[in-house]
């Protein structure tokens, strides 16, 4: 994958090399599973798992190594619209989705739900209204849409801001995933964790940019997949729910529900075991509410779905294919191959659940003897690391519902060990929640550096520079922002699944309108875009201060919806400071014509 080698005979390869490495990583599973018959321990099966996908990454990160412009910002613009929907949803398939989102609904139940139809359907929004319009007008990034589109420095400054912020948020989740996994199967501290994580991440995209992201992407989109299926698909199966969990685990809710009623859910938890972040259950897993849940439901839902259409690392995997349908084509591809990890998230976080509640079962904890439980080994496994607790607080020795304490992003992690499974199993999902974590940490830092060396310091402060120093201010750019964000990711300062909402907030609150109306309303100008932007943002933030340092919120919109109060600030500003100062120019209405034509070249012909 070198300069020197043909690019279109590797096109046209794709399906034959990830055919052999998807066969390769099958045979190495089975490879473990042996190892670990043989008597080989569980923590060196998962340093075996987790050091060998590192180490397949880290080489195609190397043997996609550029110096080319086009190469290191868009991949060549040469990627397949099915491979471009692989590595989108790797890249979209962050920390979040694969190790957070199930521990989010096994806590907080139906409310949880929401993070999947936002995710999801933000899809929509993306092949609808921004993806094809995008890759029309021939950007680098999202900022460099902003400032053609709008003219002048200052909206792409605006622009660059949001993004950082956005992006920065999320990278930290991301890298907090990393640190979670790392500890656990590399048997090391989280603060230790995090590093690892972010080795491996500057490794596969520090040399290639965005094409070696691409390529690492599909390969990790690969290894997440196969990890998050075969635990549901095996619980399943032994809990007697059939070998596709998906339509048949509805026995299991209902067994919940009774367990639930028997355990009296949602009484207050008891002491507290001095654990950052873990949480008892305390929410009825199959209750939608009504009233404020169901306003609560739709808001976080629309704001997950408008943050999808506004991050930059996600419409960016649209602007290296080849053409505006293949554009369009790799949003389809994108949006099946989510669906198969977010389709399966509820049912493993219902068969996790049933696992450690049901008596009946051999795993079921709740009820038994505190002394007895202590003793298992996933117990103390991840009582290790800081990330379980149990306290008898009434004293009576017996496991009650509100005395066992766990962080929810650990319950994808532990669920093979939790179900008895085979520590191979184990082995495999902490490599799958790495990949997951890596890949989307891969295109938020190469979002973040790309706008700042491509927006701020090619367009704004050296536009002379030369194609070598451009390609080495973002190589530095990218090294810096990574161990600022693992400095910040290693406080802990929220949740995974809460870091990446408030990511998702921040670009809906700053950029949704200023994209969507960019391209379907002529009439709106740099002014109004500038308005827009610093409005919204700054209200949005404001408001997420207000909330997470104690204030009341306003109708439900706690810090995870905050988008709620940014979005209708940016939507007026823009409007009313559009339609108040100078209509753009005729050649920018045109311009916006073009970009909603698919045929034609692209409006900055950079081919």
């Amino acid at each position: 994958m070198a300069e020197s080698s043909a690019p279109r005979k590797f096109i046209s390869d794709l399906p034959k090399i990830y055919g052999m490495y998807t066969g390769g990583f099958v045979v190495f599973i089975l490879i473990m599973a042996v190892l670990e018959r043989a008597g080989v321990s569980a923590a060196n099966i998962g340093i075996m798992f987790v050091a060998f996908t590192v180490v397949i990454y880290a080489v195609i990160g190397w043997l996609s190594r550029t110096m080319q412009v086009d190469a290191y910002y868009l991949a060549g613009r040469e990627v397949p619209p099915v491979f471009n929907g692989m590595a989108t949803a790797a890249d979209w398939m962050s920390g979040a989705s694969f190790v957070a989102l199930a521990g989010g609904i096994y806590f907080g139940g139906h409310g949880y739900l929401a993070f999947v139809v936002g995710w999801t359907g933000g899809y929509v929004l993306v092949n609808s209204l921004m993806a094809p319009y995008l890759r029309k007008f021939g950007c680098y990034t999202v900022p460099d849409f902003i400032g053609n589109r709008y003219g002048g420095n200052m909206p792409r400054f605006v622009a660059t801001v949001i993004l950082f912020v956005a992006s920065f948020t999320y990278v930290t989740a991301q890298i907090n995933a990393t640190g979670t996994i790392a500890s656990r199967a590399l048997l090391i501290p989280f603060e230790v964790g995090v590093w690892f994580g972010l080795l491996g991440i500057l490794l596969c995209s520090m040399l290639g940019g965005m094409r070696a992201v691409t390529w690492t992407q599909v390969a990790q989109y690969i290894v997440l997949i196969i990890a998050y299926l075969i635990p549901v698909i095996w619980m399943s199966n032994v809990q007697g729910f059939g070998i596709i969990p998906h339509f048949g685990y509805g026995d299991a809710v209902s067994r919940i529900a009774e367990l639930e009623q028997q355990y009296n859910v949602g009484l207050a938890a008891a002491g507290d075991p001095g654990v950052r972040g873990v949480r008892v259950l305390t929410t009825l897993h199959n209750d939608p509410g009504t009233g404020m849940a169901s306003w609560k439901f739709m808001t976080l839902a629309f704001c997950m779905m408008t943050g999808t259409a506004s991050l930059p690392h996600i419409l960016m995997r649209y602007f290296t294919t080849p053409s505006v349908r293949a554009a369009r084509k790799s949003v389809s591809w994108s949006l099946l191959f989510i669906f198969l990890l977010y389709f399966t998230a509820p049912a493993l976080a219902t068969l996790t659940k049933l696992q450690v509640l049901d008596p009946n079962l051999a795993t079921g904890i709740i009820g038994k003897q505190i002394d007895v439980i202590s003793q298992l080994a996933w117990i103390q496994n991840w009582q290790s690391v800081g990330f379980l607790a149990i306290v008898d607080g009434n004293g009576d020795g017996l496991l009650q519902i509100n005395e066992f304490f766990m962080r929810p992003d650990i319950v994808v992690l532990a669920t093979p060990e939790i179900a008895g499974l085979p520590y191979v199993i184990s082995g495999l999902v902490a490599a799958g929640g790495m990949a997951a974590a890596m890949s989307t940490a891969d295109g938020l830092l190469l979002a973040i550096a790309n706008a700042l060396s491509h927006d701020l310091y090619y367009k704004i402060i050296d536009p002379n520079a030369d194609t070598r120093t451009r390609l080495i201010v973002a190589r530095v750019l990218l090294i810096g922002i990574g161990i600022l964000a693992a400095l910040v990711a290693s406080l802990r300062l929220t949740g995974i699944l809460g870091a990446v909402a408030w990511a998702f907030d921040f670009a809906a609150s700053g950029l949704f309108f200023p994209l969507v109306l960019g391209v379907w309303w002529k009439r709106a100008n740099r002014q109004g875009a500038l308005a827009g932007m610093i409005l919204g943002f700054l209200s949005g933030t404001a408001y997420l201060y207000y909330v997470y340092t104690g204030g009341a919120p306003w109708l439900g919109i706690d810090h995870l919806r905050f988008a709620i109060i940014g979005m209708p600030v940016s939507l007026v500003a823009m409007v009313v400071v559009s339609l108040a100062t100078e209509a753009p120019s005729a050649e920018i209405q045109q311009m916006v014509d073009d970009i909603r034509d698919p045929s034609g070249r692209t409006i900055l012909d950079r081919e």
